[in-house]
């Protein structure tokens, strides 16, 4: 089999949404660890009682479910909370990952997408990608998209953008750059040419991902999920 990882990443509202959906319409294996994350943190969960034993039950909603937007005016506004919350869900977030990982392997999948809002920040999961994506758009448009999608103040959308790594920053790292910062289509026309060259690479990292799983210590998780699929 030739399988190999592909780190997409972006900043808060740069458009990153966007070119998934293109990709999705591709066929392409996309792996989205913001829904692996509302996942994880669903109540009776191991991460949603640690995330209420160290938050406490005021970022709780009515229905027992954590309150996303309460959650996250606490973290963006004190890293080390920030920090913590990663430190929970991190960890339950890569085990299901590795999950969807193997599914894709499993079916002959040239390459996965993982679609990672943080890659670059955390910079644990960068190894195992044998290229890396950012989705990009100039600091001014960036600012005037979050301030008009979120309804936030200047003050307040400037905050969010500076819990992220830069993304003159990110575009640095990066293997390949998509620029979203013009219309749509030129943004489509971006996808179309990167899929085209991964389709073309031949890149074999199963040894790579193996590793990956064994630096992480889910070798467990592994076999659990080549029994469930024999079985």
């Amino acid at each position: 089999s030739t399988m190999f990882l592909v780190g997409l990443s972006g900043g808060i509202a740069s458009g990153k949404s966007t070119v998934v959906a293109v990709l999705r319409e591709l066929g392409c294996a996309v792996i989205d660890a913001d829904v692996i994350a509302r996942e994880v943190v669903q109540p009776r969960s191991k991460a949603y009682r640690q995330i209420v034993r160290c938050f406490g039950t005021d970022i709780l909603l009515e229905n027992g479910e954590i309150n996303r937007e309460a959650l996250g005016n606490i973290i963006f506004s004190q890293p080390e909370k920030r920090q913590l919350l990663n430190s929970i869900t991190h960890p339950e977030i890569q085990k299901e990952m590795l999950k969807q990982i193997l599914k894709y392997f499993v079916r002959g999948y040239r390459y996965v997408i993982l679609d990672i809002p943080l890659l670059f920040e955390t910079n644990r999961l960068t190894k195992f990608m044998k290229y890396t994506v950012v989705v990009y758009c100039d600091p001014p448009t960036q600012l005037s998209r979050l301030m008009k999608r979120n309804g936030l103040s200047r003050a307040e959308a400037e905050a969010r953008v500076a819990s992220q790594l830069p993304l003159d920053e990110k575009r640095k790292l990066a293997t390949h750059v998509i620029d979203n910062s013009g219309e749509r289509e030129q943004t489509r026309r971006q996808v179309l040419r990167l899929h085209a060259r991964l389709e073309d690479s031949l890149d074999f990292l199963w040894a790579r991902l193996a590793a990956g799983a064994l630096v992480a210590g889910l070798g467990g998780l592994v076999y659990l999920l080549l029994r469930h699929l024999i079985s």
